[in-house]
């Protein structure tokens, strides 16, 4: 068997698409897990949709998910160039071998005819006009410059048949094959031809692609055989679906890769969520790591129907990643929103980021975590009512102004003499301990519910700040 070679061949007509990003996914894990190669191509024949700044976007995405290539653009390799556009000269050579063998054919219809030309279901199908072209007309319309195309030349008759590793065996007649386009007016190559020549040329074992491309592969098949090639294997995978009956698409927003890391998603854990839409592993386990994940992949467990993308659960699986950080990693995810929130240059970050990292699943959710900190104002009496601590607005003073008492000498002011200084108001009134720290959690912040209690929270403002809140929260029960 011929060594692996799989490859990712993105069109840079946008940014990287969850979808896009899967492929590239498995195409990576399948030839690791042979101990194969991938090969990163930039397929930019499309230049109507070009995006400058996609290419760039594609590295950046591989690089931070673990992908890397072994050739490509960026990495050479034995079938450089890897983009199509530096890759003009090969296509117009096996073009013309084509022509020459009768599978393909020069194509001078105009826009106006073509217009014109509809099947019985009102589907626009050329009609093989050109085919009939005597060599000595098609040298002279050449001759005179008339603008043409490259057509494949499709049988008529019998029926083309492959074998997915995934969806068994297809076959189509070749009747329903129009005869497609191989070199564009403009002088590039269509992606149907141009990703089987450089497939052969790049020697890929394995095609991985979307279903999207089941219909067209029995046109790629006759190129192969037109030319004497062996035709690769392929793995056609089922679509990211948002619901039963839709497609992840691109217009609903929130596709992209960089759209989740700007949410505050973690690329490791993108990745793993997204390998599970459509290929299941052995066992319940869901949480893998990228060499977990070329260690368990295998064709088998890619899946005929799409998976559902479900962004709670992504949500969930990113949180696992996030309470595994390193607190300085963690730090470092976390650093960017809370420099987005309402406590920008107030407090101690990293003070925030101990009672955050095992409450947040995402690092979007920073900013409306911490800003209850800032958002401190009067606090209605009934709101000290507290049955399972038989606390009343009268208690609550009461445990305020004892507070303020004992707080005023609490040396140095950290969490250690805090909890400390509760246990003594505690004590001096006979109170519970829980009704004495559910009081000023109040006081302090005016939350009944915050991240951390009164003590993190007293210690992250400090002696004079939590003290002047105390004393306006008593001022308010009066």
């Amino acid at each position: 068997m011929n060594k692996v070679r799989t490859r990712f061949a993105p069109s840079p007509t946008g940014y990287m698409h969850l979808g896009n990003l899967r492929t590239a996914l498995y195409a990576y894990l399948f030839a690791k897990k042979h101990n194969g190669d991938f090969i990163l191509r930039i397929e930019d024949t499309d230049m109507g949709r070009y995006v400058p700044d996609a290419v760039k976007v594609i590295y950046e995405t591989l690089a931070a998910v673990g992908i890397k290539a072994d050739e490509g653009p960026n990495e050479g390799g034995p079938c450089a160039p890897y983009v199509q556009s530096e890759r003009l000269g090969l296509y117009r050579e096996h073009a013309e071998k084509l022509v020459n063998s009768g599978h393909a054919y020069y194509c001078f219809c105009d826009k106006e005819r073509l217009e014109k030309l509809r099947d019985e279901n009102g589907v626009a199908r050329y009609d093989k006009r050109c085919l009939s072209l005597s060599k000595t007309e098609v040298e002279q319309k050449l001759k005179s410059g008339a603008p043409y195309v490259i057509r494949q030349n499709m049988p008529t008759e019998g029926v083309c048949e492959f074998t997915d590793l995934v969806f068994g065996t297809i076959a189509v007649d070749n009747r329903e094959l129009e005869d497609q386009i191989l070199i564009k007016s403009d002088g590039y190559p269509t992606y149907n031809f141009a990703n089987v020549v450089d497939d052969h040329l790049m020697a890929i074992t394995h095609v991985i692609r979307g279903t999207e491309f089941l219909s067209s592969t029995p046109k790629y098949n006759l190129l192969y055989k037109a030319f004497g090639w062996e035709i690769p294997k392929y793995i056609h995978l089922s679509p990211i679906m948002r619901d039963e009956n839709r497609k992840l698409s691109k217009r609903h927003g929130d596709a992209y890769f960089g759209d989740f890391i700007a949410k505050g998603y973690l690329s490791e854990a993108i990745i793993n969520y997204i390998a599970l839409l459509g290929w299941s592993p052995k066992g319940e386990r869901e949480k893998f790591t990228l060499e977990e994940l070329t260690e368990h992949f295998s064709v088998e467990g890619l899946q005929k129907s799409g998976g559902i993308f479900d962004e709670n659960k992504m949500k969930w699986l990113n949180g696992e990643y996030v309470r595994e950080l390193a607190f300085d990693k963690f730090m470092e995810h976390a650093t960017p929103f809370f420099e987005k929130s309402k406590i920008k240059g107030l407090y101690d970050y990293r003070k925030f980021a101990v009672l955050l990292q095992s409450r947040i699943d995402i690092f979007s959710e920073i900013p409306e975590k911490v800003e209850f900190i800032v958002d401190f104002k009067e606090i209605p009496k009934e709101a000290y009512n507290n049955k399972k601590f038989k606390v009343n607005p009268e208690i609550a003073k009461a445990i305020i102004e004892k507070s303020l008492s004992l707080l005023e000498d609490a040396t140095p002011w950290n969490e250690k003499k805090l909890h400390e200084a509760i246990a003594a108001i505690a004590a001096a009134g006979e109170w519970k301990t829980g009704a004495v720290y559910s009081v000023l959690r109040l006081a302090l912040t005016a939350h009944a519910v915050t991240p951390g209690g009164f003590v993190e929270i007293a210690d992250i403002l400090g002696r004079e700040e939590s003290l002047r809140r105390l004393g306006e929260a008593l001022e308010w029960l009066k």
